[in-house]
């Protein structure tokens, strides 16, 4: 359409200058003695017309004539550049598709090519690692440092991960301190290296900053705050006094949870701490019941054990079909020298789920009444179910090992 009023406007200009000629009579006329030369004032203007065209079209050929290295250099320099830009998306197609030797066989190609070669270097140094082939990787990734033109967040972030993928958590940890500001992917890095680090406190820490970036939602943020929580604790159960700050350190709504309760509980046990640990269970068990919970409940000879019957038999109350609640009274009222309310309270536990503890409880409980058959009948049965507990671990992990 374009073209068609292009050619309808020509094709009208060329009729009226044509008209337009048809009435101009006007001449030129040039006396060089003894010549007189006469022009028409149509012919000199058809003249001058042409002339400039044909000046203006000698100008563009010598001008085109001096750009044409130029021309021919860029052109070359373009295609090599997509040739590289090719090559470095055949590199990513074959890192993603898993073919990791292609994939880093056409990443140095791209490399060598000067196209990003930052981001090439990062890409053969991935590849090269899912390779196992660490002396390349290394060489790839001081290629990239080398390359870097300023911001070298992508090379960072890799080497910290490959470094996190061998547990080369103190050198990843040092790679990450390069980075002025840490984003998210960075903060997900620094977590994963604190918790195989094992410092627990930064890692709490961390995920409640990646909550609040979205990276958790809140379930996950409080599974993995409360995990660093409860390892936090098992760390200090040589030191009584570090063990106390650590857990005063913990915030009340994550007292109660099962597995900090657990683990605060066992580390005032190791450390003689009994009283402390039964107010911990008690608050525990008061929010969330829990069987782990009930049974070191009476592990831990001291304290007022009167006043620990009596808490567990209102619990009791509540859940009269728990064997272990059962099997943990048997175990308090035997300590108090109760020997028909321990008989009682262990046989029922027996009736409900015979478990090697309850067994051993009450081969323990006959031992003292000096019913030596009765014990020996119960020391044996709580071996034998030992053994097929052990005998079903070590399937099961023959098992997963196959």
């Amino acid at each position: 359409m374009k073209a068609l009023v292009w050619i309808v406007g020509i094709t009208i200009l060329a009729v009226a200058l044509t008209m337009a000629a048809r009435y101009n009579a006007g001449y030129l006329l040039l006396v060089l003695p003894p010549y007189r030369v006469e022009f028409s004032l149509n012919f000199l203007i058809v003249v001058l017309v042409a002339g400039f065209i044909a000046g203006y079209a000698a100008v563009r050929f010598v001008f085109a004539t001096l750009r044409l290295p130029r021309q021919v250099k860029e052109y070359r320099l373009a295609r090599r550049r997509e040739a590289a830009r090719a090559t470095l998306i055949e590199a990513l197609h074959e890192y993603f598709a898993g073919r990791y030797s292609r994939a880093e066989k056409a990443a140095a190609a791209a490399l060598e090519s000067g196209e990003h070669p930052d981001l090439a270097a990062v890409l053969a140094a991935r590849a090269a690692h899912e390779l196992r082939a660490h002396g390349r990787r290394d060489a790839y990734l001081a290629r990239a440092a080398s390359a870097a033109t300023g911001d070298e967040l992508v090379r960072i972030v890799t080497e910290a991960d490959l470094l996190l993928d061998e547990r080369r958590h103190q050198e990843a940890l040092g790679v990450l301190k390069q980075l002025p500001r840490k984003h998210t992917a960075a903060l997900r890095l620094e977590l994963k290296a604190q918790q195989q680090a094992r410092n627990w406190e930064q890692a709490a820490a961390l995920s409640e900053d990646l909550r609040k970036r979205n990276v958790f939602d809140a379930a996950q943020a409080t599974q993995v705050r409360r995990y660093a929580l409860a390892e936090n604790l098992k760390r200090k159960a040589l030191d009584t006094g570090a063990l106390q700050e650590a857990w005063e350190k913990v915030p009340s709504t994550d007292r109660t949870d099962r597995r900090i309760a657990v683990a605060a509980a066992q580390c005032f046990i190791a450390l003689g701490g009994c009283d402390k640990a039964h107010r911990i269970i008690e608050e525990a068990l008061e929010a969330e019941w829990d069987s782990d919970l009930v049974r070191l409940y009476g592990e831990c000879e001291g304290g007022d054990v009167v006043k620990r019957i009596e808490r567990a038999e209102t619990w009791l109350k509540r859940h009269p079909g728990d064997a272990v609640l059962l099997l943990t009274l048997g175990r308090l009222c035997a300590d108090s020298g109760l020997w028909g309310k321990a008989q009682s309270y262990l046989e029922a536990s027996l009736a409900i789920e015979p478990t090697h503890s309850a067994h051993l409880a009450v081969a323990q409980l006959q031992e003292r009444l000096g019913n030596a058959d009765a014990a020996r009948r119960h020391y044996r049965e709580s071996l034998e179910l030992t053994l097929v507990q052990l005998k079903a671990v070590t399937g099961g992990r023959r098992r997963s090992a196959l």
